[in-house]
């Protein structure tokens, strides 16, 4: 069966994560949280104490640092790795998520990390998660989801992500945090946040993430339903 690139695309904390791993376990494909690509960059940044303005310390950081992923047998997850050890836990931090935006808004480091995610998915058979694999990274992905949600759903849900990690943050200050990475996202020059033409919108307000994974499935199920029966009637005919 021909493989195919799923694009899940949309804001912070609507579930994009959870649902695009349980996706690619269901379908085999891998899975690739572009996400935690820059908050790795941010991670490194911070600990190597490189201003973000400093565009040469940046561009030379981004060719010494190395970006991974490692399937953790245990729990089945894709774990991120940066130069070689698992730093899954740190880059999850309320202070990586205060900056990743502003980070993730540099072009030098949309540029490198878009090339890598390309490459990851050249052959086919992956389910990305971001906030323009759809409109930059893979604008042919044959299934594209824009996901949204109201901002308090959005912050009780990172609360308690937090809050199993031992982080104990305030609703408040999540929602804010929320907010402004929503413009800063939404805003920047470089690979804004917006939804493609072609992608379906789905609000996960009031949705559980099994429901979430039934619909994406059962977009991918239609597509290569599409692509199959496409294929059949061109062999037909020649």
């Amino acid at each position: 069966m021909r493989k195919i690139v799923i694009a899940i695309d949309g804001y912070s904390s609507c579930g994009k994560s959870t649902t695009a791993k349980a996706v690619a376990a269901e379908l085999g494909y891998a899975y690739i949280d572009t996400g935690a690509m820059y908050r790795a960059v941010t991670l490194y940044l911070l600990e190597h104490g490189i201003a973000f303005d400093d565009l040469p310390r940046v561009e030379q950081a981004l060719h010494e640092m190395h970006i991974s992923f490692k399937r953790n047998r245990k729990t089945g997850r894709n774990e991120l790795c940066l130069d070689g050890v698992i730093r899954e836990d740190e880059i999850r931090q309320m202070r990586i998520s205060n900056l990743v935006s502003e980070v993730s808004g540099i072009p030098a480091v949309r540029h490198a990390m878009v090339r890598q995610q390309q490459r990851m998915g050249r052959k086919r058979g992956v389910v990305m998660d971001g906030r323009d694999i759809g409109t930059t990274v893979f604008p042919d992905a044959e299934v594209k989801v824009f996901m949204t949600a109201e901002v308090l759903t959005r912050a009780l849900r990172r609360q308690e992500e937090l809050a199993v990690k031992g982080e104990q943050v305030s609703v408040e200050e999540i929602a804010d945090n929320l907010s402004k990475r929503d413009h800063l996202d939404s805003t920047r020059t470089e690979s804004p946040l917006r939804r493609a033409p072609d992608a379906v919108l789905l609000d996960t307000t009031h949705m559980l993430i099994d429901e979430q994974v039934d619909f994406v499935l059962e977009r991918v199920s239609a597509t290569l339903f599409s692509l199959a029966a496409a294929g059949w009637t061109q062999n037909t005919t020649n």
